[in-house]
C-alpha cells in the first residue's frame, strides 16, 4: 500500500462510503474514514448556501482539521461543501476528488466522477456508465467459496435475484412482488433471492409464496450476508432497476445480468438501463434467461482509477497500474 495520507469523507451511508473505498482500492491506498454530520440549519439547504462550510459540521461527527491530507475522496450532498472548503483552505495542496454529481460547480474540485446519466460536464469530470465500488472477480470467487454450502442442494443451473425496493421514481407494491415472484419462479434451476433494505416487507412475503421452497434459498437480512458469494455461484442474474449499485455491481461478474422493471423510473434510468444495454452489459428481464449470453464486464472503478493516475500522477505519486485492467466503459 502507499504511504500517501488520504481521507474518505461521506456521511457514513454505506454506499457511498462503498463507492470512495472502491476508487481508494484500486489507488492502492489505505484512507482515514471521516464522517461528517451537518448541524441546524445547514443540513436543510443546499450546499451553495452554507456561508462556512467547515463551521456547520456537528461534533457529532467526525472533525476535518489539520494536519490535511494529500488527497480527500468524497460522495454524497453532505460532504460537498465541506470538501471543496478543505480544497480552498489549503490553496488546492489537498487533492479533492468528488464522486457523484455535487449539484455545484464542477470547478470546486480537483476532479468530479458521475455516472453519466447524471449529465454533468466540465473539463475534470470523469463520466462513468454506473457507480464505483469495491468488487473484482477474485473478491466474488472467493465469497463464492464459502457460501457454495448453502445453495448446493438447489438444482442447476443457478440464478440470482436481488430485489430492491420503492425510490422517488420507483414503485414496488405487493401486486408488483407478486408477478414478479411468478416469473422468477418459472425459471429454470434453482434461485438464490435477497431482499434490500427498501424492500417493503409484504412485498417480499407476496414474491417468497410464488417460490417453490425445495429449489430457491432466500436471503432477507441478518448476518453473514451471501450477496457477494451468490453473485459469484449465480450463472445467471437479475436486478431491480431501482439500484444503479446493484446492476453496476452485478455487471462486473462476467455472469449474463438481466433487469428487471419495477414501474416508475425516471429519464436518468432510462438514460442507465440504455447504457447498459448499448454497452453489452446487460439485458431487460422479460421472463426469460439466455445464459449462453457472454455479456462485456464493466468495472468502471478500475478505469477511472487509471485515469485518475493520468491526470494526478504527479501531484500525488500514485502508485503505477492496476494489475487488473479493463478499458474504457
Amino acid at each position: 500500500m502507499n504511504s500517501l495520507r488520504s481521507w474518505i469523507v461521506t456521511d457514513g451511508a454505506a454506499g457511498l462510503v462503498r463507492q470512495c473505498n472502491g476508487l481508494a482500492t484500486r489507488l492502492g491506498l489505505e484512507p482515514s474514514h471521516r464522517t461528517v454530520v451537518i448541524r441546524h440549519p445547514w443540513r436543510a439547504l443546499p450546499p451553495a448556501f452554507w456561508p462556512s462550510p467547515l463551521s456547520a459540521l456537528s461534533p457529532r461527527g467526525d472533525r476535518l482539521a489539520p494536519p490535511w491530507p494529500h488527497l480527500v475522496i468524497a460522495s454524497g450532498r453532505k460532504s460537498v461543501a465541506p470538501t471543496a472548503a478543505i480544497r480552498r483552505r489549503t490553496g488546492g495542496r489537498t487533492v479533492t476528488i468528488q464522486i457523484q454529481n455535487p449539484t455545484i460547480n464542477p470547478a470546486s474540485f480537483d476532479l468530479v466522477i458521475a455516472p453519466r446519466h447524471d449529465g454533468v460536464t466540465g473539463a475534470n469530470v470523469i463520466a462513468t456508465t454506473g457507480s464505483l465500488h469495491g468488487l473484482t472477480r477474485r473478491a466474488l470467487d472467493e465469497a463464492a467459496c464459502r457460501h457454495e454450502g448453502e445453495v448446493a442442494h438447489l438444482p442447476r443451473p443457478l440464478t440470482f435475484a436481488a430485489i430492491g425496493g420503492p425510490n422517488r421514481v420507483y414503485r414496488f407494491t405487493q401486486a408488483d412482488a407478486r408477478d414478479l415472484g411468478r416469473q422468477l419462479g418459472a425459471l429454470e434451476g434453482g434461485l438464490m433471492v435477497t431482499v434490500s433494505r427498501r424492500t417493503p416487507p409484504q412485498a417480499a412475503d407476496a414474491l417468497m409464496k410464488e417460490l417453490d421452497p425445495a429449489r430457491s434459498v432466500i436471503w432477507q437480512g441478518g448476518d453473514s450476508n451471501p450477496y457477494e458469494g451468490w453473485l459469484g455461484l449465480a450463472d445467471s442474474i437479475i436486478v431491480t432497476s431501482d439500484s444503479v449499485n446493484m446492476a453496476t455491481e452485478a455487471c462486473i461478474s462476467g455472469k449474463p445480468v438481466f433487469i428487471a422493471g419495477l414501474p416508475g423510473g425516471s429519464a436518468k434510468f432510462s438514460r442507465f438501463h440504455e447504457a447498459l444495454k448499448h454497452g453489452g452489459h446487460a439485458r431487460k428481464f422479460e421472463g426469460t434467461l439466455d445464459p449462453a449470453w457472454k455479456p462485456v464486464v464493466l468495472d468502471d472503478a478500475t478505469w477511472v482509477a487509471q485515469r485518475v493516475r493520468d491526470r494526478l500522477g504527479d501531484r500525488l505519486s500514485l502508485p503505477g497500474s492496476p494489475s487488473e485492467c479493463s478499458g474504457r466503459p
